[in-house]
């Protein structure tokens, strides 16, 4: 191990952002005219982008709408703490609810911080190979957000680069604009990004991040050669799975051979803001090791085949021992929470939970999972199955055997599931696959309404009418 820590709040720049229409504030501002003139001054603004990446909205409770809109989690902690998260889970928020703003705002600031350094970086005199890498991962980055955005909130406005006419109040793309715009993104980065980095650039975005991405970009366009082919590139890269799928979630195995891309949280001593991600404190075990936010349900539980490890290595259940040795207590305000947020008490550290608990985003699973729905697709069985099954095995299970296409494409819908639970990728999975009013309807899904959120009124108000609203909000 370990990783570049990436400092937010020591440099931020926003002097040429509209801050009350992206909603945006920040720490120890220093004005963009006197920044951006030196090396130093370009990596710290892409520094700054990735430690954004953890930041309370992009990390801690803004996620969580994601997660708990959908049947494998509800909101958790006790039964009066933000309550709001009940009208998530039971598709009865509005948009004014603050902590859809919330996300829509954190993604929006991190496009900003992309956008001021792939304005800038190009007119700083410094090495060119670097240069370039940075900006490659500022793009990527600008990437990552607007997928967020996209699949949150279907089009949205594309801000490419800081305006020259300073104007920040434009209308939305639309859905399609948007995807474009983030495949050439992502493009760029896999030209320009490196396969890997050494020292103290472990975490940084590579190629194969890159690429992972554009897999996923053109699933949910149902784009299935594409995928094939962009995760038939990942394979060949060196990923694998690590063998204990419990352990790939802790600490020790940070950026390990399964990680694509994951958000970075070092302990850095005298300075607990930049330390924690507050991603564990949020989730971790009520009245031991965090709040208690964003448990898994009885549905979770129930879903797992039998002698599935996955079930007990992505849930905490009240009353057992943990393999890293901690006593659950019996007694408490949930019976289960999320043991893939988890931090081992004697790996807390000396700030919140979780101040050096990576956030994995994307593994080599995904890649797998991705190049078996993409081939079953194609009508490729033999090679569907044969990355179902890695995933399969690892988990402890029979490899699956000849099936017909549509018992395939449930097979391994399935096995989203159970690999990505608790990860915040069940309800946008349902939504792109066409289920959503089958599966989340008891719950309150409407359809050709809950694919989406709101738009927040805030923004919409904010913006002079500018900003259309979702149907049917």
């Amino acid at each position: 191990m370990k990783k570049i820590v990436f400092v937010l709040f020591s440099i931020v720049i926003l002097s040429s952002c509209n801050e009350d229409f992206l909603q945006t504030t920040v720490e120890d501002k220093i004005e963009s005219e006197n920044f951006f003139k030196t090396q130093e001054d370009a990596v710290a603004s892409v520094n700054a982008t990735y430690g954004n990446l953890r930041a309370w909205r992009l990390a801690a409770f803004g996620p969580l709408i994601l997660s708990i809109a959908g049947d494998d989690a509800e909101k958790g902690s006790s039964a009066g703490d933000a309550a709001f998260f009940n009208d998530i889970n039971n598709f009865a928020y509005t948009p004014s609810a603050f902590i859809i703003n919330d996300y829509w705002s954190g993604q929006f600031f991190g496009i900003n911080l992309c956008n001021q350094s792939i304005t800038n970086i190009p007119n700083i005199v410094m090495d060119e190979t670097l240069k370039t890498r940075l900006i490659a991962e500022s793009r990527f980055l600008r990437a990552h957000h607007y997928f967020n955005l996209v699949r949150t909130f279907g089009g949205v406005p594309i801000f490419n680069g800081l305006p020259a006419d300073k104007n920040y109040n434009i209308p939305r793309n639309s859905k399609e604009e948007v995807y474009a715009f983030i495949l050439a993104d992502l493009d760029f980065a896999a030209q320009n990004l490196p396969m890997n980095y050494g020292g103290s650039d472990i975490g940084r975005a590579t190629k194969g991040a890159a690429k992972g991405y554009i897999a996923k970009v053109n699933m949910y366009l149902g784009n299935w050669a594409q995928v094939l082919s962009a995760t038939n590139e990942v394979i060949g890269m060196g990923y694998n799975l690590l063998p204990n799928y419990n352990s790939v979630f802790r600490i020790a195995n940070e950026n390990s051979v399964e990680s694509i891309f994951e958000t970075q949280a070092t302990f850095i001593s005298g300075n607990c803001d930049a330390s924690s991600s507050q991603y564990s404190q949020v989730q971790g075990v009520r009245g031991q090791y965090g709040w208690g936010f964003n448990v898994p349900t009885q549905s979770l539980s129930d879903s797992y085949e039998s002698g599935d490890l996955r079930r007990d290595a992505t849930i905490i259940y009240r009353g057992e021992t943990t393999p890293e040795g901690d006593f659950i207590a019996v007694i408490g305000d949930n019976p289960m929470y999320n043991q893939k947020s988890y931090v081992p008490s004697g790996q807390i550290g000396n700030c919140a939970e979780g101040s050096e608990q990576n956030v994995r985003i994307m593994r080599f699973s995904d890649i797998l999972l991705m190049n078996a729905e993409a081939a079953n697709e194609l009508n490729d069985i033999p090679q569907a199955l044969l990355s179902v099954n890695k995933v399969r095995v690892r988990a402890g299970l029979t490899p699956l055997g000849s099936l017909l296409q549509t018992q395939l494409r449930d097979a391994i819908w399935n096995e989203r599931r159970a690999e990505f639970a608790m990860e915040s990728e069940r309800f946008l999975d349902v939504v792109r696959q066409g289920r959503g009013a089958t599966v989340f309807g008891p719950l309150g899904f409407t359809a050709g309404k809950n694919e989406v959120f709101p738009i927040p009124s805030e923004s919409i108000s904010l913006s002079n009418g500018v900003l259309a609203q979702n149907p049917n909000y």
